[in-house]
């Protein structure tokens, strides 16, 4: 079976550490080194953990360090960010939050997994990034909380 192309925003990685979030980043974490799902990482998410605590730069260096996938900031993402905007999806000081998306979307990821629940894992929110997503012709995205996604308790070999 194909392992899902994931992209985590910062708040997963973070996560790891959060007493609230933990058992569900730490666990996701987990499946990403055991290569049960591909880390699709991106240079917002490095540059975001570069003012993160040395333990959760620590934890990203884990994942950096798999060798999988990562997606540079450029003019395609930067456009798709601003349409974000343009449409409403997010105000602009919530750039990032949008960035992340475009990016994710640009790479062309099975799964976004986010703990933000106020701008990103929100259905009304979901919808209008995947009507603007759509009507620019790019797929719609899945956006899940990691909680949905881990294969916490599951057989790893079996994935779900």
């Amino acid at each position: 079976m194909k392992r899902l192309r994931i992209y985590p925003d910062t708040s997963v990685i973070g996560g790891y550490f959060d007493h609230e979030f933990a058992p569900w980043s730490k666990t996701l974490i987990e499946d990403f080194l055991a290569r049960s799902f591909i880390p699709v990482l991106s240079q917002l998410t490095a540059l975001e953990i570069g003012q993160a605590p040395e333990r959760v730069r620590a934890k990203y260096a884990e994942l950096r360090n798999l060798g999988e996938e990562f997606v540079e900031i450029g003019s395609e993402s930067l456009q798709l960010a601003q349409a974000y905007e343009q449409h409403g999806v997010l105000a602009s000081s919530l750039r990032n939050d949008m960035l992340h998306i475009a990016l994710a979307t640009v790479a062309e990821v099975d799964v976004v997994v986010s703990w933000n629940f106020k701008h990103i894992v929100r259905l009304d929110k979901i919808r209008i990034f995947n009507a603007v997503n759509l009507e620019l012709g790019y797929k719609a995205l899945q956006i899940y909380s990691p909680r949905e996604v881990t294969l916490h308790g599951r057989d790893r070999d079996q994935g779900s």
